[in-house]
């Protein structure tokens, strides 16, 4: 069973103005239809039809229709990405289809690693309900206001803004999708991020209202995608590529964290997560393969004493692995 056979069986159901994705894995059958909210309770029969019809067909031990909407191409009206961020040069996003990835420790030293080649860097938490920059870089500050607009706070080279700037450590934010959406917002567009070669953007995990509003209200450059080498993990990852071709941001590349284990004594080394998937999957998708980064103890360490490896051991292994990443994510932005 494969793509292809789905979308034949499909045909019958005359829903092909409405399709947007089909994916096939292990037996398992999911489709995409678009939909509108009015829409999508009268479609609900027609989902549990197309459902049993999947389940029908030899090889398929399970199928889901899911009915996903989005929000209309921007007017006219919407302010162009070069006034919401008039002096940045390009956006590019840092995701991953899941969490604990290490895609924030990824963002951080990636964007480090473009500040020591010598390009002016901004790094954005856009992970409104759990901020990492102000652990991982050792920031603990409130940023000025002046005349209406955020001055970000400097750290490592980089300009930088979080929402756990402006909120206590232990306070949760209980917030609707509306509320983290205009919380993006005006750290794109209310903060004076001044002249900058490139805005690095720690996204939040998954594929929901902050990736919408971003890829929405700015003109991304592209977005470095974050995997372990584990199934598991690349089948998030995956979705992550997905989302981001379904509203025009091209994948720059996808980057294996934690693709094996150096032992510091006595130097043998062990992949605890498998190894490779990450390139295999970047090959079998077309995109670049960005680099491999070690699981090692000082990156973890260097991280929670808030100096990102980087900066913390610039000629260790760890930290040419992040130089390497960054040479790469740079090479494909000139193209």
């Amino acid at each position: 069973m494969n793509e292809q056979d789905i979308r034949a069986a499909l045909a019958s159901f005359n829903v092909r103005d409405r399709l947007e994705g089909v994916h096939v894995q292990d037996g398992l059958a999911q489709v995409s239809l678009t939909a509108t909210k009015a829409e999508a309770a009268g479609l609900e029969p027609l989902c549990r039809q197309i459902e049993a019809a999947l389940r029908a067909l030899p090889g398929v031990r399970a199928a889901n229709v899911v009915l996903t909407a989005h929000a209309p191409p921007p007017s006219s009206s919407r302010p162009a990405a070069e006034n919401l961020l008039p002096g940045v040069r390009k956006v590019i996003a840092v995701a991953s289809g899941k969490g604990g990835v290490g895609k924030s420790t990824v963002a951080v030293n990636l964007a480090v690693a473009l500040a020591q080649e010598g390009h002016k860097v901004g790094l954005l938490d856009a992970d409104i309900y759990g901020p990492s920059l102000p652990l991982m870089l050792g920031v603990h500050a409130k940023p000025e206001v002046r005349d209406g607009r955020i001055i970000p706070l400097n750290a490592w080279g980089l300009r930088t803004m979080s929402i756990g700037f402006l909120v206590p450590e232990d306070k949760a934010l209980i917030w609707r999708g509306p509320m983290v959406m205009g919380a993006v917002n005006q750290m794109l567009g209310q903060v004076e991020w001044g002249e900058l070669d490139v805005l690095v953007v720690d996204m939040p995990p998954g594929t929901g209202d902050a990736q919408l509003t971003l890829a929405q209200k700015v003109k991304l450059a592209g977005a470095v995608i974050v995997s372990t080498p584990q199934d598991i993990a690349l089948l998030d990852a995956r979705r992550g590529v997905r989302m981001f071709e379904q509203v025009g941001v091209p994948v720059l590349g996808i980057v294996e964290n934690m693709s094996y284990f150096c032992c510091p004594n006595c130097g043998h080394r062990a992949e605890i997560f498998g190894h490779g998937g990450a390139a295999a999957e970047a090959k079998r998708i077309g995109v670049p393969f960005l680099g491999e980064i070690p699981l090692q103890l000082a990156i973890r360490e260097s991280g929670d004493a808030g100096t990102p490896i980087t900066v913390a051991d610039s000629g260790s292994e760890e930290a040419a692995a992040f130089g390497a990443v960054a040479a790469r994510v740079s090479a494909v932005l000139a193209r």
